[in-house]
């Protein structure tokens, strides 16, 4: 079942490359194996709708792929994978929940420790330097 899940991975990734290939004018680079397979494509679509055509041509190249993976015999069907529901006006753009934003801490406890001001990091570093200076002599 793993070459299976494997070469039906790989027919539609292809399939999909192919296709936005061909349809950028690109189809010329293609090896002869994949023009043959958008070839055998647009026979497909010329006879069936474009959802129908895509599935067949994928059902081809997933039935070559798995005799190319050394699978033996027919190749088994292959479970669909569940998708999420996508709502029909967001098109392919995933929403992102935005998070619960964090309690500032100055606000929420008065007598929380407040961070050490700057002047007293820069004066401490200064008499870091001047007592390492101070020793070395």
């Amino acid at each position: 079942m793993l070459i299976a899940r494997r070469a039906d991975t790989r027919a539609r990734a292809d399939f999909a490359t192919w296709k936005m290939m061909a349809k950028l004018n690109g189809a010329s680079a293609l090896p002869p194996e994949a023009q043959n397979f958008l070839a055998s494509y647009k026979k497909l679509l010329e006879q069936m709708g474009d959802a129908d055509a895509s599935e067949a041509t994928i059902q081809l190249m997933y039935r070559s792929y798995y005799a190319e993976m050394g699978g033996a015999g027919k190749a088994p069907e292959v479970p669909a994978r569940s998708r999420e529901p996508v709502a029909a006006d967001s098109g392919n753009v995933t929403a992102f929940r935005r998070l619960p934003a964090k309690p500032k801490a100055g606000t929420s406890d008065p007598n929380a420790k407040r961070p050490l001001p700057v002047m007293l990091i820069f004066a401490c570093l200064v008499v870091v330097y001047v007592a390492i200076r101070y020793y070395w002599k």
